[in-house]
């Protein structure tokens, strides 16, 4: 009991509630063979016995009986002398096994077995943790806020396991109090040296997709498929949604009467505004569709394959003047996640526009290309569309100055003029 006595004296072993007996003992069993084949140059004539149910663990060291004053190798040898002292029949050539102590290994080499067996087991905590972990990727997950630094907020879970949030995963509207409990999903588990690295996140679409499934029965039930997620986090969302139930309206079971099903996700997510629209394999309709709230007028599709982005081709979105900045919304919110849903670059073209008016871009020569993209960003393509708003109104839609917006028009008007 000597030997077991030691190893309970480890302190980090006494209260620890993560590995079980048996799993311990084995460990042990690996560790002390090593220490020992350390020590000796092998461990061939050693015998470590386990009892995992009991606890109990013994090591027996086998030396052969030679003639005394022949011993070349201690550790595996014994003079016969020294042996009949243990029982006096023993005889040369005889297995002699004697019990083996770990104390008889020495201080240091108990510190080094300690230090071994304490690596191991966390090796052990950390694999287990992992493989927990990795099973919940892309699942909903809560977790307590420890601690807040710049750049990453530290969550413990019910366990005491550290799983981080980083600034990137964050809705920019977040704040966060130590002790609060935080939801979100595991987006990714990964092993790095022994300790798992756990990422949870709130910004990535597959959380919205786990909300829906939480805060509304038919989703979660199948009777409504989620075919489609683009989001700016905390800014807008669009969802598309399906139901193969014909009684079931998808969209108007996922909002809730007035609104009702979607408000505590909303909530959830710092006001993030959410539109949800109905899925169909009609690729026009469905795009007509993405650009909710703008009333399109038809569509032009020009599937292109090969393209770097990854989208599936460009489209053509002809709208009325007055839609224009409907479909593309403040900052051009709206279009970049209508783009995002459909897999396609969409272009925005005025319908009925004056065979008169001449395309921004036609200016490249005199006008900068950034201050044409901002004009662009907020529905302004065209001279006369430029030409029709005030100072005032154009200083407040986009980010130009004052002067700039001045020589702009200059431009544009000599332009007409000529």
């Amino acid at each position: 009991m000597e030997n077991i006595a030691l190893i309970e004296s480890f302190s980090e072993f006494k209260d620890d509630k993560s590995i079980d007996r048996a799993t311990l003992m084995a460990i042990l069993e690996e560790v002390i063979g090593a220490t020992i084949k350390r020590k000796f140059g092998d461990d061939d004539n050693f015998d470590i016995i386990i009892n995992p149910d009991k606890g109990d663990m013994e090591i027996w060291r086998n030396r052969i009986v030679v003639a005394d004053g022949t011993v070349e190798d201690p550790h595996k040898e014994i003079e016969l002398s020294e042996a009949q002292k243990i029982e006096e029949d023993y005889e040369i050539d005889e297995e002699v096994p004697e019990e083996f102590k770990l104390s008889d290994l020495g201080r240091r080499d108990i510190l080094a077995l300690r230090q071994n067996l304490v690596s191991k087991v966390y090796e052990h905590d950390s694999s287990n943790i992992y493989k927990y972990f990795k099973e919940l990727e892309g699942e909903l997950f809560s977790a307590e806020v420890h601690h807040i630094r710049h750049n990453v907020v530290v969550l413990l879970d019910d366990d005491g396991n550290e799983i981080v949030l980083p600034k990137s995963e964050q809705i920019k509207s977040d704040f966060y109090r130590k002790g609060e409990t935080i939801r979100g999903i595991i987006k990714s588990v990964e092993l790095r040296g022994n300790k798992p690295n756990i990422v949870l996140s709130r910004t990535a679409p597959e959380f919205l997709v786990k909300l829906f499934e939480q805060e509304i029965p038919e989703v979660f039930e199948g009777l409504i498929t989620i075919e489609g997620v683009a989001r700016i986090p905390g800014e807008k969302a669009k969802v598309a949604v399906d139901s193969y139930d014909e009684r079931i309206d998808p969209v108007g079971a996922c909002v809730g009467m007035k609104g009702s099903r979607i408000h505590g996700i909303v909530r959830e997510l710092g006001n993030e505004n959410i539109d949800v629209i109905n899925y169909t394999k009609n690729e026009n309709l469905f795009i007509q569709r993405a650009l909710s709230p703008a009333n399109v007028v038809s569509v032009k599709i020009h599937p292109e394959e090969g393209r770097k982005d990854g989208k599936k081709g460009r489209v053509d979105v002809f709208l009325k003047p007055e839609e224009v900045s409907k479909a593309i919304g403040k900052g051009g919110v709206n279009i970049k996640l209508a783009s995002q849903l459909t897999g396609y670059e969409l272009d925005v073209q005025r319908e009925g526009v004056d065979d008169e008016d001449v395309e921004l871009t036609e200016f490249s020569d005199e006008i900068e290309n950034w201050v044409i993209k901002e004009f662009q960003r907020v529905g302004l393509d065209t001279a006369k569309s430029v030409l029709d708003q005030s100072l005032i109104d154009l200083t407040n839609r986009t980010d130009l100055e004052e002067e700039t917006i001045i020589e702009v028009q200059r431009i544009l008007k000599e332009e007409f003029e000529n």
